[in-house]
């Protein structure tokens, strides 16, 4: 079972840059999709972007070109750079793997970290 650990989130201006980093222990790194998922108050998670162990990233449409995801397997770590940032990215971003196993997915989550896009 993969452990996450996510970092980098903080307090930012509008306009801003962020890069978020998402450490990954306890598993073979390179079988897990990996992906960055968002939840602001009062809102359901949602989507930000995913990569696939071969380094294919898919992003939600809203997000296409200020956002940037990638991984570096030989340090078990996924990022998110984060540009141009708005107060409406202001939310609780998390870290997810995703294994498949025959017909089952495994989805292991992160604890979060906090960004808060403010003036």
């Amino acid at each position: 079972q993969v452990q996450l650990v996510e970092s980098g989130g903080g307090l930012v201006q509008p306009g801003g840059s962020l890069r978020l980093s998402c450490a990954a222990s306890g598993s073979i790194f390179t079988i897990y999709a990996m992906g960055w998922y968002r939840q602001a108050p009062g809102k359901q998670r949602e989507l930000v972007a995913t990569i696939s162990s071969g380094g294919s990233a898919a992003y939600a449409d809203s997000l296409k070109g200020r956002f940037t995801i990638s991984r570096d397997n030989a340090k078990n770590t996924v990022y998110l750079q984060m540009n141009s940032l708005k107060p409406e990215d202001t939310a609780v971003y998390f870290c997810n793997a995703k294994r498949v196993v025959g017909s089952t997915s495994l989805y292991y989550w992160g604890q979060g970290t906090q960004v808060t896009v403010s003036s």
